[in-house]
Formats: structure tokens, C-alpha cells, sequence
């Protein structure tokens, strides 16, 4: 029996591209679900084998949807398939049950190796993606994220990632380009994260990451 697989992607043209390549692949494509809360309404009706799932999306984001997708659909496993590879994004999805990591970047035959990986009961990631996961696993440290647990507790994946940003000295314009987000998104994500913090500015929040660490 075909693999049967939810493709969740807020672009049509990438789920268009997705679909042929998995039905040339042999395998089901049981739905689609342009975000979030979609995706996890559709995997409760459908029960699909594997869900394919972008992060960033509009709404209920891939980070937020992962494990809502797990519970309505426990059978299933979950594959990211995303243009961001921060740290702080792929240790989120690896806590949350996915199954696999992969990058858009990678060639779409790849792609569908990896799922028929993942069907076997493999995991699938990224070269890149295994290689920094393998080097967090080496090093038995909190650098691989960045954020010691006193702060990583309070955050939400997407404001962890946005303070690692803040602390590569990176502006709002800079950091919505590489979340793929807006900038009034990403000024929500720091509003937040200060009052996570009990901090009244961004410097005041890097100075507590920086005495974390070093505690």
C-alpha cells in the first residue's frame, strides 16, 4: 500500500511541485494544508502515514502545528521541510516528535529518498542538519541553541530563534529576511521575549543571555 502523505505549505506553486514528485514516487498524497490549523484538521480526518510540513506559515506556524499533529494523528510522522536550518527551529522540531529535517535547498529526488526513508522507519535529515546535530550531541553543551535552560524555558521556539538572531547582531529587517517573516512579526517576537525576560530593552535582554551562559 502507497505511502499516504499531507503536504503543508503556505505556497501553491510548492505544493504543486511537491505533489508531482511524490505521486512519481509512488506515493499517496492524501491532502494539502496552507497552514498550521488546517494541517492539523486534516490530519484528524485523514490520518495520513507522513505529513510533510513547512515552518513558516501564516497563523498557526510549523513549530506551533508539529506537536497538535502528533496528538490527532499519533501514527503518522512528521517530516519538516523548511527553508530555515537555525538551530534554535531544528532542536525545537526534534523535541516536538519529527521524524526527519530537511531543507528546501535539497534536489527534489533527495527529498523523496529521504520520505522513502522515513516510511521504512528511518530519519531524515539534511546533511547539513545532521552534521550540526551530531556536533550539539559531540559537544554535550547548550551552544548548539545558544540559550541556557533558565532562558530557553520561558521562550517559545520562535522567540528562542529570534534572540539567537538579536545576538548574531542582526536588525529587524535582517532577521524577518531570514525567518521569513514580516518585520511587525518579528518587533511582536521581541515585545514578547522582553517581557518573557522581565527586561525593558533588546540590550538589557542579551545581557541576561550573556550572564546565563556564563553562570
Amino acid at each position: 500500500m502507497a505511502t499516504r502523505i499531507l503536504i503543508v505549505d503556505d505556497h501553491p506553486l510548492t505544493r504543486e511541485a511537491l505533489s508531482s514528485l511524490l505521486r512519481s514516487h509512488g506515493f499517496e498524497v492524501a491532502g494539502e494544508a496552507a497552514d498550521g490549523a488546517t494541517a492539523v484538521a486534516e490530519a484528524r480526518r485523514l490520518q495520513p502515514d507522513l505529513v510533510l510540513l513547512d515552518l513558516s506559515m501564516p497563523g498557526m506556524d510549523g513549530l506551533a502545528a508539529l506537536p497538535r499533529l502528533r496528538e490527532e494523528a499519533p501514527e503518522c510522522e512528521v517530516v519538516v521541510l523548511t527553508a530555515s536550518g537555525t538551530e534554535a527551529n531544528l532542536l525545537a522540531a526534534i523535541r516536538a516528535g519529527a521524524a526527519g529535517y530537511l531543507l528546501k535547498t535539497e534536489p527534489p529526488e533527495r527529498i523523496a529518498g529521504f520520505l522513502e526513508g522515513v516510511a521504512n522507519g528511518e530519519a531524515a535529515l539534511s546533511g547539513s542538519i545532521a552534521r550540526r546535530l551530531l556536533d550539539e550531541v559531540r559537544t554535550g553543551n547548550e551552544r548548539g541553541t545558544g540559550v541556557p535552560d533558565v532562558i530557553a524555558e520561558v521562550l517559545s521556539a520562535r522567540e528562542l530563534e529570534v534572540l539567537l538572531l538579536l545576538d548574531d547582531h542582526l536588525g529587524t529587517d535582517a532577521i524577518a529576511s531570514r525567518l521569513y517573516i514580516s518585520e511587525h512579526t518579528v518587533r511582536s517576537h521581541v515585545k514578547s521575549l522582553l517581557r518573557k525576560l522581565k527586561v525593558s530593552s533588546r540590550r538589557e535582554a542579551l545581557e541576561r543571555l550573556a550572564y546565563a551562559r556564563a553562570a
